[in-house]
């Protein structure tokens, strides 16, 4: 089994572990695997629409024992940095409910006014129109510095894709002619060295990074000094890793590869 290679593991979720309300084959498998071995794993996830807590409570009821210690999301992380260098900044956020809660209970300011802000948070947000276009156009015309939380084009669903956090991101660096300044989510070394810690500190070399992005997943494991499974499970398909500069270590159809060496590509 590939898990006998590796001493600890960090797995994406949308397009790894499940696709929308649907495990994807062997997920439930290789986590029991893993657990049984006792080797530590987290869930790694850019996707900032729901609290760690949400996340965990998904995973159990598919059949995923999970806490919410055991998830590392995008909107965590951008809390965790903030708090860490500008603790108690104002922010005018471009996001949800979940990023918002994220932020706040970190001890940041979260605004709805355009003055007086620290930091425009740009995040995936269903809710995205005019008039967050416009006060984003303000808030960095004054001086805001502007961060965000994952830079994905599309989020996996059951039956496709569905416009991500680029967008927004694009539409305000489009109208205003500036440039994220950090993101905070995949591929950012700050993700990578929270899920770290929050194994207890492994070493790289020996931890897996398993997830269906090459741009996020695959190149953020080669950029830290992880190893790297892709599975074909998500976005990327046989002929976009064909096209791909970027080369996994390992190839899985499906995340079932981990413990069955028919799904290793």
């Amino acid at each position: 089994m590939l898990i006998n290679n590796f001493i600890a593991f960090i797995f994406d979720l949308d397009g790894t572990i499940y696709l929308g309300d649907k495990l994807i084959k062997g997920a439930s498998q290789v986590i029991s695997e893993i657990k049984n071995r006792n080797k530590p794993y987290v869930f790694l996830t850019n996707k900032p629409l729901a609290s760690r807590e949400d996340y965990a409570r998904k995973l159990s009821e598919l059949g995923i024992q999970a806490s919410a210690d055991n998830i590392i999301t995008s909107s965590f992380v951008t809390a965790r940095y903030l708090k860490k260098n500008s603790p108690g900044a104002s922010c005018y956020v471009v996001g949800e409910r979940a990023l918002k809660e994220e932020l706040t209970n970190a001890g940041l300011q979260v605004k709805e006014q355009t003055d007086s802000i620290d930091y425009l948070i740009v995040s995936f947000d269903r809710n995205f129109h005019y008039d967050k276009l416009n006060d984003a156009l303000q808030i960095l015309k004054r001086g805001a510095k502007f961060i965000a939380t994952n830079p994905d084009r599309t989020c996996p669903v059951e039956n496709g894709e569905i416009p991500d956090a680029a967008g927004m991101i694009g539409a305000i660096e489009g109208v205003t002619g500036k440039k994220v300044e950090k993101i905070l989510g995949k591929p950012s070394r700050e993700i990578v060295e929270t899920a770290l810690k929050q194994m207890g500190s492994p070493d790289p070399q020996k931890s897996l990074m398993i997830g269906d992005r090459l741009e996020t997943d695959i190149i953020m494991g080669k950029e830290n000094n992880l190893r790297t499974a892709l599975v074909l499970s998500g976005v990327t398909d046989r002929k976009a890793l064909h096209n791909s500069e970027i080369k996994p270590d390992i190839v899985l159809e499906t995340i079932l590869g981990l413990i069955d060496a028919a799904y290793v590509v």
